[in-house]
């Protein structure tokens, strides 16, 4: 007989689609696929490993809602978004034009850890989401994704082969290869520091404590040697989604 937990929560991104199963107060490892590899089957081959009381979703490829509603059948689902309780506030014109994801990465940052916050969130696109000192959403930047940008090198120049991504030996490199490492990872660390920096001197100019916690596939290489970012939070979106199920 299968066991009986919480939840399933669902994580799709542009990329890779994250799915695990939680209780109230806690996530086991997730599984990570690509999210056009995502279907119903899929879904549905998850939820007979485990039986759950509700499956939660962050979704922001809308084209993929359908398959995840006909896996779920008539189980109870949570679709996060901007009218659910979140233990956050929101000081944004359209919230619902916020992104399902940024709203669980504000909820996961408050609940962990406190606020004021700042969430670097290293996916297909880098977003840094600000929680205010009001405990309020307040908007955020979206910056071109690491992996996304070295693609670009690849694809638009005859020579400079795919990279493999990694800490770089030095800043000069001594052959093609390291030196597009040197740029790609020095470089993106520049392109986080500035925007933090920007971020503090216009939000929190006087505040010294500001939890600034970083998530997502690169967030351990880029974020793991800055010492602006306070901590690497590998699966923060899901613990979002854990505990904005749970505040519903």
């Amino acid at each position: 007989m299968t066991r009986m937990t919480d939840y399933l929560l669902v994580d799709i991104s542009n990329s890779y689609t994250k799915l695990a199963f939680a209780s109230a107060t806690r996530i086991s490892a997730p599984v990570r696929i690509a999210t056009s590899k995502l279907s119903s089957s899929v879904v549905t081959g998850f939820l007979r490993k485990q039986r759950v009381r509700k499956v939660v979703v962050s979704s922001v490829v809308p084209r993929k809602n359908p398959a995840i509603s006909k896996a779920i059948g008539k189980l109870e689902a949570l679709w996060l978004d901007s009218t659910l309780k979140l233990g956050v506030g929101i000081d944004y014109p359209k919230p619902k034009s916020i992104g399902a994801d940024r709203l669980a990465n504000a909820a996961a940052v408050t609940g962990l850890y406190g606020f004021p916050a700042i969430v670097v969130d290293f996916g297909t696109a880098v977003t840094f989401d600000i929680v205010s000192d009001r405990r309020t959403y307040v908007g955020g930047v979206i910056a071109p994704g690491l992996e996304a940008m070295t693609n670009f090198l690849y694809q638009r120049t005859a020579l400079l082969p795919k990279l493999s991504l990694k800490e770089p030996r030095r800043a000069i490199g001594k052959s093609t290869v390291e030196a597009m490492l040197s740029g790609a990872v020095f470089g993106y660390r520049g392109l986080v520091c500035e925007i933090l920096g920007r971020i503090r001197a216009e939000q929190f100019p006087r505040k010294k404590k500001v939890y600034v916690v970083a998530t997502g596939g690169y967030a351990q290489l880029i974020a793991g040697r800055l010492p602006e970012i306070g901590v690497v939070r590998p699966h923060l979106t899901l613990e979002g989604l854990r505990i904005v199920a749970n505040l519903n």
